[in-house]
C-alpha cells in the first residue's frame, strides 16, 4: 500500500518495508522499535503459553480425574466458562478494580501493611497484559485436554496401577502422551 496526504492507495511497493525496518540491521544502536515488537511479542506469547498449558492442564486433570460424577464435571466445567459470556472488553475493565492504584489488591496490601503506598505496576505492567492474557486464553487450553482426558480408557490407568505404577508414572507415561495432540491443539488456539 502506498499512501498519500488524504488516502491509501493499492500498490504493490517496499517503501513501507525499508521505513519498518530502517536501522534494525546496524549492529552499533540498541534493537529497533519493530525487533523490540516481535521480541516482546514472542515473550508475552511463550508466558501466556506456559501458564495456560499449566493451569489449563490442572483443571483437565482434577475435572476428568478427582470428579467423579458427571454432573459436577459438567457444572465445574460450565463455571470455567463464565468469563467467556461477557466480552473481551468488559473482561480486560474488570481487573481494574481488582489492580487499579484504589483496587482491593493494593487495598489489602496497604491494610497488611506490606506496602506503604499504592502500586501502579499491577495494573499498568507486563504483569497485567500476561495476566489478562492468561484470563482471556485458558478455557482455550482446558476444552480440549479436558475432551481428551475423557476418552482415555480408565482400564489403561487401572491397569498402570495394577502393575505397580504411582500417580506421577501414570501422569508421565500415560495421561500426557495421549494428551498430546491436544495440548499442541490448545496451544494453537492459544498462541
Amino acid at each position: 500500500w502506498d499512501y498519500n496526504e488524504y488516502s491509501i492507495i493499492p500498490d504493490f511497493i517496499f517503501k513501507n518495508y525499508f521505513y519498518i525496518f530502517s536501522g534494525c540491521f546496524d549492529l552499533t544502536n540498541d534493537l529497533c522499535v519493530t525487533f523490540k515488537t516481535y521480541l516482546s511479542t514472542f515473550y508475552f506469547c511463550f508466558i501466556t503459553w506456559i501458564f495456560t498449558l499449566l493451569i489449563g492442564f490442572t483443571i483437565a486433570y482434577f475435572l476428568a480425574f478427582h470428579v467423579k460424577s458427571l454432573e459436577l464435571q459438567i457444572s465445574l466445567f460450565l463455571i470455567c466458562t463464565i468469563p467467556f459470556w461477557t466480552s473481551n472488553v468488559i473482561r480486560m475493565v474488570s481487573w481494574i478494580p481488582l489492580l487499579g492504584r484504589n483496587g482491593l489488591f493494593n487495598n489489602i496490601l496497604l491494610y497488611l501493611g506490606i506496602i506503604n503506598e499504592p502500586q501502579d505496576w499491577f495494573l499498568y505492567s507486563s504483569f497485567s497484559v500476561v495476566l489478562a492474557f492468561i484470563h482471556l486464553y485458558t478455557l482455550f487450553m482446558i476444552v480440549p485436554i479436558f475432551n481428551s482426558m475423557l476418552r482415555i480408557d480408565k482400564s489403561i490407568i487401572e491397569a498402570a496401577y495394577d502393575s505397580g505404577a504411582n500417580g506421577f508414572q501414570i501422569l508421565t507415561n500415560i495421561i500426557i502422551p495421549l494428551c498430546k495432540p491436544v495440548i499442541v491443539i490448545g496451544t494453537i488456539f492459544v498462541i
